[in-house]
């Protein structure tokens, strides 16, 4: 961009034409004040990136639990043969679905609880992952202590995570980056939380805990705070009813409030299944991811997941692209010949339910 200076204004002195040192005017168009490089009054103005399209893809639900365990050990192939497709992407998220501590107390009563070290944020930034949410009904698996590790983990590893938080402030705080000259703002958030774990769990203006979409006044003001400045505003959340394949209620009641308030794209998981995507009027919105790298799954329902990739520019979501795999030994492996023709088909057909679009 070029830098276009102000004209000073033409005092129209006659004094100044009889003076015989004053030199001859130039031409208005000509008569332009151009102070010198290192003065003070040159103000140097940084040239605005042009927005261009970007990709950003989602992953479904991550653990590292079990067989899974090990593979942090190789963080380069710890998310399996889906990292390439990851790493095509502008961007690439997933859903963390565990606690990131190697000590606490498990949440008493529960029936799974989730943790996972450290490194198992070296091993997603390896596979691609660029950022993560930890709103989910596992992120506090070992209640305030496990808290306490997992946001120490993020704060050493310097790992963008969304959803978690000393306190309500920082769990509903977007991840912001500019790809592309588009400023991308992320924010995660649960509707998801066991009954007996809402009060602990939730983060408060003076408590820390999970960003709760289940506090909705909370979540649609963090989103329209976003807006503001930002061109993309993407929410992930954590919905659905396990098994169901069909949004829920809740899901159709709260998808289209958070694009009332200014959201592009929403997006997420829970239900251990895929559920289907399209378009509620120009915002795109996913009801299920289902699992992604997960150590429980059956070829037929629970094993189907897949890349969603978003191509968008600003506001304007142009392009989905599925790319199905299936989960063997814990990890997605994608899809290839009239199998992965077949899958898409299928997970076009899932938005039959959902009362998206296929176009905007």
């Amino acid at each position: 961009m070029k830098l276009t200076r102000a004209l000073p204004v033409l005092a129209v002195a006659a004094s100044l034409a009889a003076c015989s040192s004053a030199p001859e005017r130039q031409p208005l168009s000509k008569q332009v004040a151009q102070p010198p490089s290192d003065s003070p009054t040159a103000k140097k103005v940084k040239p605005t990136p042009e927005r261009r399209p970007y990709t950003i893809s989602f992953g479904g639900d991550v653990h590292f639990e079990g067989m899974l365990r090990g593979r942090l050990g190789n963080p380069g192939t710890a998310l399996g043969p889906i990292a390439g497709v990851l790493r095509e992407s502008d961007l690439s998220m997933v859903n963390l679905e565990t606690a990131i501590t190697t000590g606490g107390t498990p949440a008493p009563g529960k029936q799974f609880t989730f943790r996972a070290p450290p490194t198992a944020f070296g091993a997603l930034k390896a596979a691609g992952v660029d950022v993560v949410s930890m709103a989910n009904n596992h992120g506090m698996d070992y209640m305030e202590s496990g808290l306490g590790d997992s946001l120490a983990a993020i704060k050493r590893s310097k790992f963008p995570v969304v959803g978690i938080g000393k306190d309500a402030a920082q769990a509903y705080k977007p991840f912001r980056k500019t790809v592309n000259g588009n400023r991308v703002a992320i924010i995660g958030a649960t509707q998801v939380l066991d009954a007996e774990f809402i009060q602990a769990w939730t983060a408060t203006p003076d408590k820390g805990g999970l960003a709760s979409a289940k506090e909705e006044a909370s979540l649609l003001r963090a989103v329209r705070q976003a807006r503001k400045g930002s061109d993309t505003v993407i929410v992930h959340l954590h919905w659905g009813t396990e098994m169901q394949k069909c949004p829920n209620a809740a899901q159709l009641s709260l998808a289209p409030k958070l694009v009332d308030a200014g959201a592009d794209v929403v997006v997420g998981g829970h239900a251990h299944i895929l559920l289907g995507s399209g378009y509620l009027d120009n915002a795109y919105v996913n009801y299920g991811m289902g699992n992604f790298v997960f150590y429980n799954s059956s070829p037929g329902t629970t094993g189907r997941t897949g890349v969603l990739t978003l191509t968008i520019n600003g506001r304007k979501v142009l392009k989905d692209r599925w790319t199905p795999a299936t989960i063997q030994g814990g990890v997605p492996v994608p899809m290839t010949g009239t199998a992965r023709t077949r899958a898409v088909t299928d997970w076009k057909a899932l938005r039959s339910c959902t009362g998206l679009a296929a176009r905007p």
